[in-house]
């Protein structure tokens, strides 16, 4: 074994596998700090290119730039708001109010050291138990996974914003958007109103992007202000020496986390999705004074940050030993594997062990020289929280459309990602969490196959006699019942003192009610399906429409308290108006959906960059030479990297269409 381990790091230290492995560790850098893209589009682009490589300088490229974008991944979850992939949601909860707060370097500093640790001490958790892995996975069937997978949405559900019943009921909102398109058991179409689009589930990038993205950007264009409040320039390397003292000072929690990352992502199709919340949930019932949880405490961003780097090496163990890759990203590393002459298996652990701990090692030192590179430019990167909101608009804007055209290349993902980046707005304005939506919906179909498997295979309610089974149910009440008592500590403490903010009952009411009425109509339309497709739906439907009824009435007492502070009715309405800014509002999201409609007419290669410069001379009142010399920038961007280099296919427009049917010669690529 000890053989094997040295035999696998000095296959990496050779002159040519050097000089990969820092090229993918600059690609995955870059690809996870665009919103969007990550581990597993840098494989698609990068492995054409190992076609004629040896295996081990093959992997070297692949391997870091895989495990680099879960570092830099945090650079977008903490400036922006925006988690990269729904791994990194729960470092938004903590490390966004961080940079709001002028303390951004600190945030990412702290990010950046706790990945690095993560990623070797979760993978020298896994090269020490490497022989005893293969038995913890076939440990977890589908009862087990199940059960994981409730704990996993328990903890978001309960930790994830200032309601406990909120947050399960947004999680039940998540599993309700998951049951769309065609179920496990039966051919028969769920609540997809005669589309096609909607036949093959929701598509999570755009989701993801509209309920957490677009309300942040919009924050930053109505209001006008930098990401950090203060507008006030920091030490940045003070601030970067405190985030790095941070994880230093915390090691014990990094190194846990590291470890609870490794092993739980061994568990293919569920590691990377639960993972964050896990740790975050970790962090925060471990710890006496939870006050600060949610408003930026740094604790809930070296969690899962340290966990996101660690699930690597454990999300490739179960595709390097049984051929089960849990995620894109894996499947394409298996494709590699195929590709490159070697079989995934126990030979894995046999005659190829070396290879497999230098995957491992390549995790591991991936993950430092991200951090390094990444620490290094940290005062450049720091700059963008002091930039003006209206500058840093339409560049994110830009990123956000092309993250969400990159999974299915449809217009209908554009209308997802504004549709939901609507939910996301009310839900931001109700204070209603958003985190368990988008973690239900990524759960949802692969919970529904568990459940449906462990019913069929235990021919009833058996599974929940299993041991395993049961610790994870003790765990997940134990969960709700610490959630529950840090949660009415941490109202009691801060109550008066959230400035930020503003409580807006009468939206929190209109979310409540309209909740009522798409569980209660989604329950009344599953009664036509056969009981294996109409089971799960009911089964979410109905507690949905209880609790969210529940919330009217508390919402509905609350919007009657402040009608009597305020006198009447229509000052009600108005001051809900203007607090949730819906004017401004209203006019941004017309933008958004000129957006869509100019695409139809010419194009995203001129309706993109249109939008830019239109917004800038009249939303930003910035000079048209500025408007003009961005908008040609972003063309280059949409042009070049999305058009030549990542070879999207783009909508073909009216304008389009009729140019190449009647004009011959144009390099028509240019605009179409």
């Amino acid at each position: 074994m000890i053989e094997a381990l040295l035999s696998g790091l000095g296959l990496i230290f050779q002159l040519d596998v050097i000089g990969y492995f820092i090229l993918g560790c600059l690609v995955g850098i870059w690809l996870g700090a665009i919103p969007g893209l990550g581990g597993a589009i840098g494989l698609v682009l990068l492995l054409p290119f190992t076609f004629s490589m040896e295996p081990i300088a093959a992997f070297a490229l692949l391997i870091s730039s895989w495990a680099s974008t879960s570092t830099s991944g945090a650079i977008t979850s903490i400036l922006l708001g925006i988690p990269s992939t729904a791994a990194s949601q729960a470092t938004v909860i903590d490390g966004y109010p961080l940079a709001k707060q002028g303390q951004s370097a600190r945030a990412l500093g702290a990010a950046f050291t706790s990945s690095a640790i993560g990623g070797v001490f979760g993978a020298a958790a896994l090269g020490v138990s490497l022989p005893l892995i293969l038995p913890i996975i076939l440990a977890f069937e589908s009862p087990e996974t199940f059960m994981l997978g409730v704990l996993g949405l328990t903890m978001v559900g309960s930790l994830a914003g200032s309601s406990i019943l909120k947050g399960v009921t947004a999680a039940m909102f998540g599993l309700l958007l998951a049951l769309v398109g065609f179920p496990e058991s039966l051919a028969i179409p769920r609540y997809t109103f005669g589309t096609l689009y909607l036949l093959d589930q929701l598509p999570l990038i755009p989701v993801l992007l509209g309920l957490f993205a677009i309300p942040e950007i919009m924050e930053l264009a109505i209001k006008n202000v930098s990401i950090t409040r203060t507008g006030e320039s920091s030490d940045t390397r003070a601030g970067l020496m405190q985030g790095v003292n941070d994880a230093l000072k915390r090691w014990w929690l990094v190194i846990r986390c590291s470890v609870i990352g490794a092993y739980i992502g061994m568990l293919p199709g569920l590691g990377a999705s639960i993972v964050g919340w896990v740790t975050y949930g970790h962090a925060k019932q471990s710890s006496k004074d939870q006050t600060k949880f949610g408003d930026g405490d740094i604790r809930g961003v070296l969690a899962p940050e340290a966990a996101n780097n660690a699930l690597r090496g454990g999300a490739l163990i179960p595709t390097l030993t049984m051929g089960i890759p849990g995620s894109v990203g894996t499947a394409v590393l298996m494709g590699a594997l195929l590709m490159l002459g070697l079989r995934p298996g126990p030979s894995m652990l046999d005659e190829n062990l070396n290879m497999t701990f230098s995957f491992v090692w390549m995790i591991a030192i991936a993950s430092v020289i991200a951090t390094l590179i990444l620490l290094g430019i940290i005062q450049h990167v720091v700059k963008l929280a002091l930039m003006p909101g209206h500058l840093i608009v339409p560049g994110v804007v830009l990123f956000i459309f092309m993250g969400a055209w990159l999974g299915g290349a449809s217009l209908g993902d554009w209308i997802s990602c504004t549709f939901f980046g609507v939910i996301g707005f009310l839900m931001k304005k109700g204070n209603w969490p958003r985190p368990p939506v988008v973690l239900a919906l990524v759960l949802g179909g692969i919970l529904e196959g568990y459940y449906q498997i462990s019913v069929s295979v235990y021919q009833g309610v058996g599974w929940l006699n299993r041991p395993i089974v049961i610790i994870l149910m003790i765990i997940t009440v134990i969960t709700l019942f610490f959630a529950a008592r840090g949660f009415n500590k941490k109202e009691t403490k801060t109550q008066e003192s959230s400035k930020e903010k503003i409580k807006n009952p009468l939206v929190s009411l209109f979310i409540s009610l309209g909740l009522v009425i798409v569980f209660s109509s989604a329950a009344i339309a599953s009664l036509e399906w056969p009981p294996p497709v109409r089971q799960i739906p009911l089964l979410v439907c109905i507690p949905g429409t209880v609790l969210s009824a529940v919330l009217a009435f508390f919402d509905l007492k609350k919007v009657l308290a402040q009608k009597n502070i305020l006198g009447s009715w229509k000052k009600t309405f108005s001051n809900s108006y203007k607090n949730a800014w819906f004017g401004k509002a209203i006019v941004f999201f017309a933008y958004l959906a000129g957006i869509i409609i100019t695409t139809i007419l010419v194009g995203q290669k001129i309706a993109l960059p249109l939008f830019i410069g239109i917004y800038l001379i009249r939303w930003g009142k910035y000079s048209k030479k500025l408007a003009v010399s961005y908008a040609m920038t972003c063309w280059g961007i949409v042009v070049l990297f999305y058009g030549e280099i990542m070879g999207i296919l783009f909508y073909p427009s009216l304008l389009g269409m009729w140019f190449q049917d009647n004009i011959s010669g144009f390099p028509d690529w240019l605009i179409f």
